[in-house]
């Protein structure tokens, strides 16, 4: 396509979304199930076709030189069709937030005000890799009652484009229409500057990739972004820790898994306890081939260590690398996390519930833990069901992202013939 054609393209795509934005939100929450359930068939009964297109994009990947973790993101296998299924089946189970009132009170006028849950409109979404994001992305906007449009990455456009006809099988089957989910069928990327400057039927924006893709449309978003940028986050040791509690959280946030938002970046560590429990977990990261950058005590305590930079403080590896500082107190782990953090995910363990509440109250992170892992900040964790990424915006939606933070609010007002006097 040329410029011109994808910029039509992309117009006529928002003209729809609107359009259909009107329809979907005010549709019954069984309708909507409906049209989840018949998706979740739907993708049952297209294994197959699902597989076939998701290998051509597998080839095209190698024959690119994909690397092969980039191949396995984008690998459509049994268990991630049978999770998106499964996926589908459970935010059809969730409640819905449209049209949830609360706050409702009687004024001396004798008006009665309240608020009232609303969908957001149209929402755009940029992802790379995974086309399992199509589902879970659908469903989310679907659920609550929002447009979608779906800008996938080139390397999975085949994969895509066979779920999108699954999408369009579940919506018809509810009486919906089909442009209640739009997958975008053109891989150039002349098509993500279009959706993020549509403010007329785009009403915000929600980036999943890495950390260049989202600086982008951070920087030429013409709507609201959802996002986070960097996952540094932060477990601080206090000295009146369990060692046992510790160990299995410092050990499971940094190595569950290497390439997530949410994996341990910096261990702080307490230094009148830095001795015997550095000296600890060290052989067990070391049995994990984990990478040990320490400052000058964290060195001077495990030989083993290389010296940390000024960079590493402000690094997210997604690797198995681990930067370590010691610290004189909570103090002095608080200010490091408040300077460095990406107000993704940040932990304490302790067993001082005076500090404890403290931590929670001055760390100025979208999560912030006592005595459990980082890789806990996560939608489905948190009980959402699924997220649609993590924010570290203050405004509007912040942390995980489910369907509440799909919506909005209005105030609403119940009279009876009252007027102003």
């Amino acid at each position: 396509m040329s410029a011109e054609q994808v910029a039509v393209y992309m117009t006529t795509l928002g003209q729809q979304a609107r359009k259909a934005s009107r329809v979907i939100a005010r549709a019954p929450t069984a309708v909507k199930n409906a049209a989840l359930l018949a998706t979740a068939e739907a993708i049952e009964a297209a294994t197959e076709q699902l597989v076939a297109a998701n290998q051509l994009d597998l080839q095209a990947g190698r024959d690119n030189g994909l690397d092969d973790a980039m191949l396995d993101r984008l690998a459509l296998t049994p268990a991630r069709l049978a999770a998106m299924v499964e996926g589908l089946r459970q935010v059809a189970s969730l409640d819905d937030p449209v049209g949830a009132l609360r706050d409702m009170k009687f004024l001396p006028s004798g008006i009665q005000v309240g608020k009232m849950r609303v969908p957001l409109g149209v929402i755009g979404i940029i992802y790379e890799s995974r086309p399992n994001v199509t589902v879970e992305a659908a469903s989310l906007c679907l659920k609550s009652g929002n447009a979608c449009i779906l800008r996938g990455g080139s390397e999975s456009i085949h994969s895509n484009r066979a779920i999108a006809e699954c999408l369009r099988q579940g919506l018809a089957a509810a009486g919906l229409p089909n442009d209640v989910v739009q997958v975008v069928e053109t891989t150039d990327r002349a098509a993500v500057g279009a959706l993020i400057t549509m403010p007329d039927y785009v009403d915000v924006i929600v980036p999943r990739g890495g950390k260049g893709l989202i600086e982008r449309i951070s920087r030429e978003a013409r709507v609201p972004v959802i996002k986070h940028l960097d996952g540094i986050c932060h477990v601080y040791v206090d000295d009146r820790a369990d060692f046992d509690k510790a160990e299995a959280i410092v050990i499971n946030a940094k190595t569950h898994r290497y390439g997530v938002c949410n994996a341990m970046e910096t261990l702080l560590v307490n230094e009148a306890i830095a001795g015997p429990f550095l000296q600890r977990v060290a052989p067990l990261y070391a049995a994990k081939g984990v990478e040990l950058r320490g400052c000058p005590a964290t060195c001077a305590l495990l030989p083993d260590a290389v010296a940390a930079t000024e960079e590493d403080w402000s690094t997210e590896y997604l690797a198995p690398i681990l930067s370590i500082r010691v610290v004189a107190d909570m103090d002095a782990a608080i200010e490091h996390i408040n300077t460095y953090s990406s107000q993704h995910t940040d932990a304490m363990v302790s067993e001082d519930y005076t500090r404890a509440r403290r931590f929670i109250a001055e760390v100025d992170s979208s999560s912030v833990m006592i005595n459990a892992s980082t890789r806990f900040a996560d939608g489905f964790e948190y009980g959402l069901g699924a997220e649609i990424g993590i924010s570290t915006d203050k405004i509007h939606a912040r942390g995980p992202v489910g369907l509440e933070g799909l919506t909005s609010e209005k105030y609403v007002v119940f009279g009876d013939g009252h007027i102003r006097q």
